[in-house]
């Protein structure tokens, strides 16, 4: 019975030594981009991050500007924002100053405004400007 309520206590230090979210998050978030049709290129911040259907996994500290395109079809462009989940605050004081800490320094308590996205691409139907003639 001593040895039990000791390892309860052992255990209760440990949780309130570190930020809920530091324990149950990376610092990083998942965005699902699906498009239609599928095989758009998908681009972060400029940078190719594959084709759709792709899972980005992203800092959610981060704010970022998403482009899906594809050949024949106008970009859609997404914006992804954060906020500080309301939920892993609540949790942090509940289990003391320490765990506030860890999080707010580790930025970890965040989470992204959006999770997933479909771009719905439409047909470019404008056609190249012809070049005159000499």
């Amino acid at each position: 019975m001593r040895k039990g309520i000791t390892v309860m206590i052992l255990c209760a230090m440990v949780m309130m030594s570190f930020g809920c979210a530091a324990i149950f998050t990376s610092g990083r978030g998942k965005i699902d981009a699906t498009s239609n049709p599928v095989g758009a290129e998908v681009l972060v911040n400029g940078e190719k991050m594959g084709q759709t259907p792709v899972t980005l996994r992203l800092k959610t500290k981060g704010e970022y500007t998403i482009v899906i395109r594809k050949d024949g079809f106008k970009e859609q462009l997404f914006r992804v924002t954060n906020k500080v989940g309301a939920g892993w605050i609540v949790l942090d004081v509940l289990c003391g100053l320490i765990p506030v800490i860890v999080d707010a320094a580790t930025d970890s308590w965040y989470v992204f405004n959006e999770r997933s996205f479909n771009a719905e691409l439409e047909r470019n139907t404008q056609r190249p400007c012809p070049t005159p003639l000499p």
